[in-house]
């Protein structure tokens, strides 16, 4: 089978490979000029050399309308210049009504309700993947990786920028040093290159060079570049060295610590990047929203370390790569916990590996091939268990000094398609687990960009112990992408022993789905729409082995925007019953679950008011069962003032007689009939003295109770019937849970420096798990407030050094 699949993918790509075009459009070009002087970044650019320089204007409007002129009272104009050493961007943006303006102080990469001014490059001229830099009428600065649509706004460089305003309008001048772009050593360079300025008070949005959104990408529709010659690419390395002070008090005891490391960036050449952290230290990331898990699958968190979140978009192609594993929970804690001999106790048992250091190397030639390579070393984690009467110590590696691995290439041709291979690799010391998988992927358009052929093939192989497991998963995909009317057809596929979890994360094995769509949607204002899209959608679920059908269902959604920016939308659909395989924790066991219907939908109001709210609302109802399940989410935001906000949200969700796994009772698997509750509270609120100052409060308080009905046990039976059993409920099997967490961070974040920052943070944490399902929410509130309390106060000062800055004032 995965052999006669490899087959059909090449044979698949061999067929459309000849038929990719460049996408032919209209396309403006800009020919700017070298200058000896560079002008002053003061956001006023009344300076000669500004003036003597071609324009870049006629701007088009992007949103919400399609090609529209801007108008006369708005007109836009842009301006390039270059020397040795950066290059220098003007923009003239002319307002009728400058009192309009819309302006909110907020942190780098944060543009809130800011209008902006927007700059894309593309120095290699591929249309895929462009560095793009925006500032708002506030002066705040974003930056980030385009590939493709996506934005990767964790991508930080260093770059200068001001604004300014006066009764015509306001004013941005940047500048870009060429050590924060990579591009080829020619004598004449040639990038693609896109202006846009969002008015918001007008909800509008205008771009130099036309945008059709009705086929292809945006960033396929960049101009061109001309007139930069004879320049050197410099010596790309930046050092930011950062010390941390942390104290943290927890039951009664107080520890300090000092930590000291680097982060380093290192232009290998022209094209390629290394990025290095040495001594790592995330002891200032977010928190994780940890929940009340109760299925059969690990909770999955977000990255919050700036390190694995930072240019990795060639390291997330084909889903291979799960960041959280480098550094996680050692393989072996839950084993540690349940092997405790008599009489002893564990001393410790630690919870989290230690990275000791990482790197990636990235980066893409001219010839449109992009390379990357990631490394990561954890260190060795042991459990530490005491014996209570003798005294004596054991130990047991849990997680073993482990390398962690990732190669990727990746073709871009055509300014559309790509072909991609991907290995990931996990080698640990000893006789640990080790993992390997490789993917083939393929994505491309066809010569009139309307179609998207997709296709994945990845082989897993996992070395254990006793043995080797090699499994086999593929995608392939078909979709209509260009005009009004949408469709796609997809097909997942993996056999029963892929399994990616070493360095990636599948929860799902043994199925053969199918999934298709088709949807209508406008792009230009229609009586009171802005836009709006409808779709039908559907799938039919299988298992592999045994080929028997696991779920039907199909559905119709509705998404809109009206011309005040009001977004309301909602789905329903309708699926035949379910055969769960993974609920049971048992292999080629499965519980059914009967018909069910669901009900979605929401409503968003206009941000650019002082007071907006979103609200969303999913009801799920079960055919001639009591089980159904209830979310809704209310999230209203505050603007105070230009330089204060808050945003608070309320969720709140009820699961009802749901059929639930309990234990294993040696052959017998055990359901219950369980109640889930939960309710969440959640604050975000921030104050900015300005662009480089400010206070950022965090707060997120989570509650959850599963109660399980006395009289609802029942056994799982052959072909996922439940038959009803008398099930004993002791101390030691009740299933019943009450958990409770409680996180708030405050900081203050101060940017002294040009990539330099110091951030003080004060953490306040309190967790609380027990089988108390029957009480209340003020009473558990009381229990978990009982518990002790972890404070931590920490202060981080990371300071930029620049190489060739410091080359200078050697020199100097």
């Amino acid at each position: 089978m995965p052999t006669n699949r490899i087959f059909f993918y090449v044979l698949f790509i061999s067929c459309f490979f000849s038929y990719a075009q460049k996408l032919p459009q209209e396309r403006k070009f800009y020919t700017t000029e070298k200058i000896e002087i560079p002008p002053k970044i003061d956001g006023i650019p009344n300076e000669d050399i500004w003036q003597k320089v071609e324009s870049a204007d006629n701007f088009v409007m992007l949103e919400p309308g399609d090609g529209d002129q801007i108008p006369e009272s708005h007109a836009t104009t842009a301006k390039i210049l270059y020397d040795d050493e950066a290059i220098y961007v003007a923009a003239f943006m002319k307002e009728s009504q400058p009192e309009k303006i819309m302006r909110q102080f907020t942190q780098r990469d944060n543009i809130n309700q800011s209008e902006f001014f927007l700059l894309d490059i593309n120095t290699y001229d591929d249309g895929e993947n462009q560095t793009r830099f925006i500032v708002t009428s506030a002066g705040t600065q974003a930056d980030a990786r385009m590939t493709g649509n996506s934005e990767d706004f964790a991508y930080n460089l260093v770059w200068e920028s001001a604004v300014s305003e006066d009764k015509d309008g306001w004013y941005v001048e940047i500048k870009i040093p060429y050590a924060a772009l990579r591009f080829p050593e020619k004598p004449n360079q040639q990038w693609g290159i896109q202006f846009a300025r969002e008015i918001t008070h007008l909800n509008s949005t205008y771009v130099w060079n036309y945008v059709n959104k009705s086929v292809g990408q945006f960033s396929q529709y960049t101009g061109l570049l001309k007139g930069i010659s004879n320049i050197d690419p410099p010596v790309r390395l930046s050092l930011y060295p950062f010390t941390s002070l942390v104290l943290d008090q927890f039951d009664g005891r107080t520890d300090f610590n000092f930590n000291a490391g680097m982060d380093l960036k290192y232009g290998i050449n022209d094209s390629f990047t290394l990025d290095m952290t040495l001594v790592p230290d995330f002891g200032q990331t977010a928190y994780d929203e940890v929940v009340l898990n109760l299925g059969p699958f690990e909770q999955v968190f977000g990255e919050n370390r700036a390190f694995f979140t930072e240019g990795t978009e060639l390291f997330n192609k084909g889903d291979l790569f799960y960041s959280r594993r480098v550094g996680s929970t050692p393989i072996g804690f839950n084993k540690a916990q349940a092997q405790i001999l008599e009489n002893e106790e564990i001393v410790e048992n630690p919870d989290r590996t230690d990275l000791l250091n990482a790197l990636k190397i990235s980066g893409r030639t001219d010839r449109g091939l992009g390379i990357g390579f990631f490394n990561a070393i954890t260190n060795k984690q042991e459990a530490i268990f005491r014996d209570t009467i003798t005294g004596n110590i054991r130990r047991k590696v849990t997680e073993s000094f482990a390398n962690y691995n990732i190669l990727v290439l990746d073709q871009r041709f055509n300014k559309n398609s790509s072909i991609t291979m991907i290995n990931t690799n996990v080698t640990r010391n000893g006789h640990f687990r080790d993992g390997n998988v490789t993917g083939f992927l393929f994505d491309i358009y066809n010569k009139e960009n309307s179609f998207n052929f997709e296709g994945q093939a990845k082989m897993s192989n996992v070395n254990l112990p006793q043995q080797n497991k090699t499994g086999f998963a593929s995608l392939l995909s078909v979709k209509r992408t260009k005009g009004n009317i949408r469709y796609g057809l997809t097909n997942e596929f993996a056999n029963e022993t892929y399994d990616i979890n070493d360095l990636g994360i599948n929860f799902t094995t043994n199925y053969n789905n199918f999934f298709w769509s088709t949807s209508y949607r406008i792009f230009e204002p229609t009586g009171n729409y802005n836009t709006y899209r409808i779709g039908l959608y559907g799938q039919h679920l299988r298992r592999y082995k045994p080929d028997v059908p696991v779920n039907t269902g199909v559905g119709g959604e509705f998404f809109a925007i009206t011309k005040e920016r009001f977004a309301f939308g909602g789905s329903m659909d309708i699926n035949s019953e379910f055969r769960d395989y993974f609920e049971p924790r048992a292999a080629d066991t499965y519980v059914i679950y009967k018909p069910f219907g669901s009900v979605r939908g929401f409503i968003s109001t206009d941000y650019r008011k002082t007071f907006a709210y979103d609200v969303r609302l999913n009801f799920e109802k079960y055919y001639k069962v009591s089980q159904s399940e209830f979310n809704l989410s209310i999230e209203p935001r505050y603007r105070f003032s230009e330089k204060f906000n808050m945003i608070y949200e309320f969720e709140y969700s009820y699961q009802n007689d749901r059929s639930s796994f309990v234990s294993r009772n040696r052959d017998n698997i055990i359901f219950g009939l369980r109640d889930q509750k939960s309710i969440e509270n959640s604050l975000d609120s921030t104050y900015n003295f300005n662009t480089r100052q400010g206070l950022n409060l965090s707060f997120r308080h989570f509650w959850s109770t599963a109660s399980f009905s006395e009289n609802g046990y029942s056994q799982l039976k052959n072909q996922g019937k439940l038959s009803p059993i008398d099930y004993t409920v002791t101390a030691n099997n009740d299933p019943d849970a009450n958990f409770n967490i409680w996180n708030l961070d405050l900081s203050y974040r101060w940017r002294f420096a040009p990539g330099s920052e110091a951030v003080l943070l004060y953490r306040n944490s309190i967790f609380n798990e027990d089988k108390l399902s029957n009480l209340g929410f003020d009473e558990s509130l009381d229990n978990l407030f009982a518990q002790p309390a972890r404070h931590n106060l920490s202060l981080r000062v990371v300071y930029f050094i620049d190489y060739n800055r410091l080359k200078n004032l050697f020199h100097s």
